[in-house]
């Protein structure tokens, strides 16, 4: 079975690239990296190290990469042949690469009329659905009811701890021994894929916003809150007694809509939110602070992991998300200058004050009624140091 993988970093090699391998696929990266995708070619093989205490490895081989900016028609030939087609290449990525993801499934289609899956796992919400809506501008109008006849784009949650790393092995990665992969089986076309670790759902939606709601959410309230109080990694911001009470809380806010929303049981969501807790105080995970606080206008965004929650807590719930308005005052006031969408944040809240920064940020109506507890939240956050 062939699989063709866009992305050949350490979440593709250290995650996606890890459970192909175990499913028996032949996988095949496609990458810019000229110096990763040289050595996957030279080596043949990689090494993951799970990241606790027993340091366990897996090596990974019957693979081959692609440089898709040197040889596309490489990459074309491959999606004519491929079983299945998965991308871990981040969400500003998916735009870029669905030309040549276009060109190989139009070329299939004249070729091959096997039905064929494209998961997009990225950490977003509906990222397939983003990559087909990209690939489909590049489809010829005559093709779109035989494209979408046979290709699908199954939406996915995706969940690895891939922290920043330096390995004396170039493709050698650690990742965390958590994991979860969940994938729409509702819009897959053809056999399923048979991948062990894979979870198929019919309505992936409560599973993308319990992850999004406490992983993706958690992770930011430690990150922002963290670099506001002066911690250079995740674990050390979680061992400070503030930190942590405020990620718990934070959580408890978020937990609140999703059991309401979505009906999970408020003891079983207690325990994942302990898991997701304690996966952020693993000591064998060095994660830097300005890694996952990165990218803080994304982050920021109406239907991402810190406005939304607070959107529906107001919505649902009918009172004031406190502790989700402390962490988006935290984020409003991120001003790492090594981060471009940082700087960019900071000088939207020079020119505009943190309100009208946020409105802009956040696609928030004036008169929403979010922007007055922020407002207090940051005057809050003064007083904690």
């Amino acid at each position: 079975m062939q699989a063709v993988h866009f992305g050949a970093g350490n979440i593709g090699r250290g995650f996606i690239g890890m459970l192909l391998n175990r499913a028996n696929y032949h996988t095949t990266f496609v990458d810019v990296n000229d110096a990763i995708i040289s050595e996957i070619n030279k080596k043949q093989q990689y090494t993951v190290v799970l990241a606790d205490e027993n340091k366990q490895e897996e090596t990974i081989t019957n693979i081959n990469g692609i440089n898709s900016k040197d040889n596309p028609s490489e990459v074309v030939a491959a999606i004519v042949n491929a079983d299945i087609i998965t991308t871990a290449v981040g969400p500003t990525v998916l735009p870029i690469i669905a030309k040549l993801l276009a060109e190989g499934l139009s070329e299939r289609l004249q070729q091959n009329q096997q039905p064929l899956n494209i998961i997009a796992c990225e950490n977003m919400i509906g990222g397939s659905e983003l990559l087909k809506e990209k690939v489909l501008e590049h489809v010829d109008l005559k093709d779109k009811t035989a494209f979408e006849s046979i290709f699908a784009f199954p939406n996915a949650a995706v969940d690895r701890i891939v922290p920043n790393q330096t390995n004396q092995e170039l493709l050698t990665v650690a990742v965390e021994p958590y994991y979860e992969w969940v994938v729409d089986a509702s819009a897959i076309k053809g056999v399923k894929p048979n991948i062990t670790g894979v979870t198929y759902v019919d309505d992936l939606k409560p599973y993308i916003e319990r992850k999004l709601f406490t992983v993706n959410t958690g992770h930011a309230v430690a990150a922002y809150l963290g670099y506001n109080l002066g911690f250079e990694t995740i674990k050390q911001a979680m061992d400070n007694s503030k930190v942590s009470s405020l990620v718990k809380s934070t959580l408890k806010e978020t937990g609140n809509i999703l059991i309401t929303q979505y009906g999970f049981k408020e003891e079983t969501h207690n325990q994942y939110i302990e898991k997701i807790i304690a996966r952020f105080l693993n000591p064998h995970i060095s994660d830097d602070v300005t890694r996952v606080a990165r990218g803080p206008l994304r982050k920021l965004g109406k239907n991402d992991r810190l406005i939304r929650p607070a959107i529906l807590h107001l919505e649902i719930l009918n009172e004031e998300p406190t502790f989700l308005a402390k962490a988006i005052a935290a984020a409003l006031q991120y001003d790492y200058a090594a981060d471009a969408e940082a700087v960019s944040l900071q000088e939207k809240v020079k020119v505009k004050g943190f309100a009208g920064a946020l409105r802009e940020v956040s696609e928030l109506p004036t008169n929403s009624p979010l922007i007055p507890i922020v407002e207090t939240q940051i005057e809050q956050l003064k007083k904690m140091h």
